[in-house]
């Protein structure tokens, strides 16, 4: 007669044994990690190279040449002429500062992106602050500051242009209920108020994704530095300055890359808000690009204006890296 009191205990015994054989035969071909860091990183690579650097070498090839993209009007090597064509003529101090057309939209971003950033960063560094506290309705009042955020960015700018209506908006009409205001405002009607209302609309938005980044910097920062700090008489604003911002560097760094660019890029808000007017005056770079490619047809001017956003994009998350980027000490 058989034992079956003893069978169950063969199979794990026997899967142990599969499991050894599995791990001899991988041994057995005996990567090195630089071996197998190449193996591993080969798929993610091809990936990168076929969906993000071709189109970005196509972009600079097409920057230098003229002609459509879909072969109708076969393409002419122009060589520099496209950005020729989009510097202009004149002093470059004189076109960054006078300048229409590419220059416009060029100071237009570099305001939108270096006024929206700094204040969303204050705003997002005080939110954090206060939600890495704790109190009662923590998690809500967390989920709640992710709402506007949350809203895709068409929309919410179609919602603001709404409220922001010179005839029948709601801001408009609420101030004047409180006695700010006599009549209605056109603010986005306007080249001297609509672009501080775009403003106005992003930092409302974005502020509480730059809260979220933050608050994940500082809820890794270990608290018994804290304890150490108050145990040697330290004030608040002391344990801030010497271990908050120190320590929350690295995530500073990614807030403000992961703002800085796409601020720099934005197209969702001025296209949805104001199409680029009045008068150009809230015109970016990436819906001036999007103007000349796909209004103007003028493919190898869009190209051109592709690889210069690229560029300057590239230079600022250089400057930011170089700036805080402290390598960890182990």
């Amino acid at each position: 007669m058989v034992d079956t009191a003893e069978a169950p205990s063969e199979s794990p015994r026997r899967e142990g044994s599969r499991r050894q054989n599995r791990l001899q035969r991988y041994r057995d071909l005996r990567f090195t990690e630089e071996e197998l860091a190449v193996i591993l990183l080969t798929p993610v690579v091809s990936f990168l190279l076929a969906v993000s650097f071709y189109p970005i070498f196509d972009t600079v090839i097409g920057s230098l040449h003229t002609g459509y993209v879909l072969e109708m009007d076969p393409r002419e090597f122009v060589g520099l002429e496209n950005y020729r064509s989009i510097y202009g003529s004149g002093p470059l101090l004189e076109q960054f500062l006078s300048g229409d057309g590419f220059w416009n939209a060029l100071r237009v971003s570099l305001i939108y992106t270096f006024v929206s950033v700094p204040v969303e960063l204050v705003l997002g560094l005080g939110l954090a602050l206060l939600l890495n506290r704790e109190f009662r309705g923590k998690y809500f009042a967390q989920a709640a500051i992710l709402f506007p955020w949350a809203i895709p960015t068409v929309i919410n700018a179609r919602i603001w242009a709404w409220m922001f209506n010179g005839q029948y908006g709601v801001i408009n009409d609420l101030l004047i209920r409180i006695g700010l205001l006599q009549q209605p405002f056109p603010f986005l009607a306007r080249p001297d108020t609509a672009l501080y209302s775009m403003l106005f609309i992003t930092i409302w938005k974005t502020s509480s994704f730059m809260a979220l980044i933050l608050l994940a910097g500082l809820q890794s920062i270990p608290d018994h530095l804290y304890e150490a700090a108050r145990m040697d008489g330290a004030s608040r604003v002391r344990q801030f300055w010497d271990i908050t911002l120190p320590l929350l560097k690295p995530t500073l760094l990614v807030a403000l890359i992961f703002r800085t660019l796409p601020a720099f890029q934005a197209f969702g808000l001025p296209f949805g808000l104001t199409g680029g007017g009045p008068a150009s005056a809230t015109t970016t770079l990436v819906l001036f690009d999007h103007q000349t490619t796909f209004n103007r047809l003028n493919f190898g001017e869009g190209a051109a204006t592709a690889t210069i956003i690229t560029l300057i994009a590239l230079a600022i998350a250089m400057v930011y890296v170089g700036t805080l980027y402290e390598p960890e000490v182990r």
